[in-house]
Order: structure tokens, then C-alpha cells, then sequence
């Protein structure tokens, strides 16, 4: 089948057709949420709530499996994992956040570091990049060098800082009010301070 479409794809290019896309996920309208497993939930919601400004849409759980295989055949974690409650995050106009709290046999607790397989950031937009950095330090959060211009290639207009929630989940405040270098060029924006409720 994959031959068929690479062929396919070829005999289009080779006629001048050129609105030859790959398939794709049916439907897909873009991303719902990140789940977070993180150690202490209420600690979580709090952050996320009084610190970044997220809204606590609902809570629910427990799930358990105590005799069967439910939550590896669903979530492929341990048969006996348990997750104990799940919070639902609304941030913005962005993607929403799904908070975790699990119990499990075989649990790691060493967060991955950025440059590890799996690891991970998530980064908020916010408008004022230096008020953002005030913000964290007048409220004691743990940052990184920043916030960094970014002044050259293809991200230029750009700028970040790096911060970290009291667990250790590094996130990123990053904003870019002008856009970045490679819009003039066309491709997809990706920011708008459009909201999507209007």
C-alpha cells in the first residue's frame, strides 16, 4: 500500500498536480489536552490555578483493575496501577492540561531531563516576556537563564524563559507579539491571540 501512494505521489508531481497531500488522522482539529502524572495533585492544581492562571474545569477517579487487566490493556501501565483522581485544566486559548495522580507498582519518580528521551516542556504564550520573568521572581518560581532573544534564523522575534513548577516540570513562558522571521515566508502561524469562543 505505502508503494502504491509513493507512486501515486510521483505520477501526480510528474503530471503538475499539486495538491497531492499525505494521508492523514480523519477529522483531527488539533490538540485537546497534555496529561501530566505529577506527585501531589492538589499541589498541581494549585499551581496551575493560582500561579499560571489555568481554571479547574472538573475532578474525577478513582480507576482500578484489582483482578483483571483493564488498566494495561487501556493505559498500558501496570495491571494493578491505580489512577486516583484525574483534574482537568483550562489554560487560555491553548491546549488544555490533564492533571494525573497514580499509584503503581512498578512507578519511576526521576524526571526525565529535556535532553533525555521522553523528556518534555510545556510552554505558555504570554505577551510581556519581561513582566512574565518578574512575575516568577516576585513569586519565588525557580527559572533559568532568560528571558533569551532569539535574534537570528528562523525563530528571530522570539523570546524565553524557562521555569520550573515546584515538583520539577520545566515549562517555558515564551512570547513573540511580531511574529517570527520565518512568517514572512509563509507557513503556518503558530500563535494567534485570537480567541476561539468569538
Amino acid at each position: 500500500m505505502k508503494h502504491l501512494l509513493l507512486a501515486a505521489t510521483a505520477c501526480a508531481l510528474a503530471l503538475g498536480v499539486a495538491d497531492v497531500q499525505a494521508e492523514t488522522l480523519p477529522g483531527v482539529k488539533g490538540i485537546n489536552h497534555i496529561g501530566l502524572t505529577v506527585p501531589d495533585i492538589a499541589e498541581a492544581e494549585a499551581f496551575f490555578t493560582d500561579v499560571l492562571g489555568c481554571q479547574k474545569a472538573t475532578s474525577f477517579g478513582p480507576f482500578r483493575d484489582d483482578t483483571g487487566t483493564f488498566m494495561q490493556d487501556l493505559l498500558d501501565v501496570d495491571p494493578r496501577a491505580v489512577v486516583n483522581q484525574i483534574t482537568l485544566m483550562r489554560c487560555g486559548f491553548g491546549s488544555n492540561i490533564e492533571l494525573f495522580s497514580y499509584d503503581a507498582p512498578d512507578q519511576q519518580t526521576v524526571r526525565p531531563k529535556n535532553s533525555d528521551i521522553g523528556g518534555h516542556h510545556i510552554a505558555f504564550y504570554v505577551e510581556d516576556i519581561d513582566a512574565a520573568a518578574a512575575y516568577f521572581k516576585d513569586k519565588g518560581i525557580r527559572t533559568l537563564m532568560g528571558p533569551f532573544p532569539v535574534n537570528e534564523g528562523p525563530a528571530a522575534g522570539q523570546a524565553i524563559i524557562y521555569f520550573f513548577a515546584p515538583w520539577g516540570l520545566q515549562m517555558e513562558a515564551i512570547s513573540f507579539p511580531k511574529g517570527m522571521a520565518y512568517e514572512k515566508d509563509g507557513g503556518p502561524v503558530l500563535w494567534s491571540n485570537t480567541d476561539p469562543a468569538k
